[in-house]
């Protein structure tokens, strides 16, 4: 019990070290993409963060999965590193006594990840299709930031503020560029405001500048002064909410729409938890390390296994979806060939044990 007690938390401290080094590696991967998209104008800048959480629940069932697999490895890999599992073995205990606690320290993961899997992650994933529609359909006015150059949704106009006076709907240093029949026009005023008139039409009011318009190439360029000039603000249609894919659809909605993609789906969400409890047994014999020799060759040997076992689910999900191989029979023929190897790698350390206390007696 005391061993039980000791050996849960030390694989509690690892896996807090390793889901927050996954995790900061996700969330960074991500921050960059999504910066990216920001500062090309594919996406606005206020939805970076709500898109970074979206993507963290959604990505969460494979960062637990991974730190349940890591912990356990490293944990023991250590006691073999530090002779601990030859006074262990040593002293009549077999390799299979770790099974207790190692499932009794990886069962709370395997229930959060089919929780995040078969609820969480779905709608996260919609969530996040959602909201990446509401962003687009936007009229130009919200896209204007201060500050920065934005180019409207049909690249007819590039608008730019140089800040916002007080009140968020009106503007100073206002520059507009369009180009309308194949003449360029460029607006500039000392202020502006959005108008909104009866029909529910709105407009950006720039007040007391100046137009330039003319041919690109030629000299020909006319100048006026106005007091007060409204562009009309194109209103965004955007895209639909989309047609639900099956990574947004609720389990529930996976199950009652058996087609081969939301089958697929499905495979992969119930292929998660089993995945991660497979994944913690196994570590157990692949943690096998020669003091003497390191434990580097053991590591890549393990992160060959999981990307092995990763990659066949997906493939597997993938062969469901398009109709090449029935779920019924997808569903278990990985995890079976991976229980199986998990029984060789379990036999194989059992009888080098074997021949380790033989050689101790004598």
């Amino acid at each position: 019990m005391i061993f039980d007690r000791a050996l849960r938390r030390e694989m509690s401290q690892v896996a807090g070290a390793v889901f927050v080094t996954l995790f900061t590696v996700m969330a960074t991967t991500q921050s960059i993409r999504l910066l990216g998209d920001a500062a090309s104008g594919k996406l606005a800048s206020e939805a970076v963060l709500a898109l970074i959480g979206f993507a963290a629940l959604n990505y969460l069932p494979v960062l637990l999965s991974l730190t349940v697999f890591m912990s356990v490895l490293l944990v023991i890999s250590r006691q073999y590193k530090d002779s601990e599992m030859v006074v262990w073995f040593a002293s009549g205990q077999s390799l299979t006594a770790w099974v207790r606690p190692v499932m009794f320290f990886a069962l709370p993961f395997v229930v959060m990840i089919a929780a995040l899997s078969l609820g969480v992650s779905p709608w996260a994933t919609a969530q996040s299709e959602r909201y990446k529609a509401r962003m687009e359909a936007r009229d130009e006015a919200a896209r204007i930031a201060p500050g920065a150059f934005k180019e409207s949704a049909g690249g007819e106009r590039v608008f730019f503020v140089e800040t916002v006076a007080g009140d968020v709907a009106s503007v100073q240093n206002v520059f507009v560029s369009s180009v309308v029949q194949g003449k360029l026009g460029v607006m500039v005023s000392r202020r502006g405001f959005t108008e909104t008139v009866e029909n529910g039409d709105r407009f950006l009011v720039m007040v007391d500048g100046r137009r330039y318009e003319g041919e690109p190439g030629r000299l020909d360029f006319k100048i006026m002064d106005f007091e007060r000039y409204a562009v009309r603000i194109e209103q965004k249609a955007g895209r639909a909410p989309l047609d639900s894919t099956p990574k947004q659809l609720s389990t529930s909605e996976l199950l009652a729409q058996r087609t081969n993609p939301n089958k697929g789906e499905f495979l992969w969400r119930i292929g998660l938890p089993l995945s991660a409890a497979t994944l913690a047994l196994l570590a157990i014999p692949l943690a096998f390390v020669n003091p003497r020799v390191g434990r580097s060759v053991n590591m890549l040997l393990a992160v060959l296994i999981y990307l092995v076992y990763s990659n066949c689910i997906s493939i597997t999900q993938a062969w469901v979806a398009q109709g090449r191989v029935g779920f019924h029979a997808a569903w278990w023929l990985v995890h079976v060939a991976m229980v199986l190897l998990l029984f060789v790698l379990f036999f194989r350390r059992l009888a080098v044990n074997r021949v380790f206390r033989a050689f101790a007696r004598r």
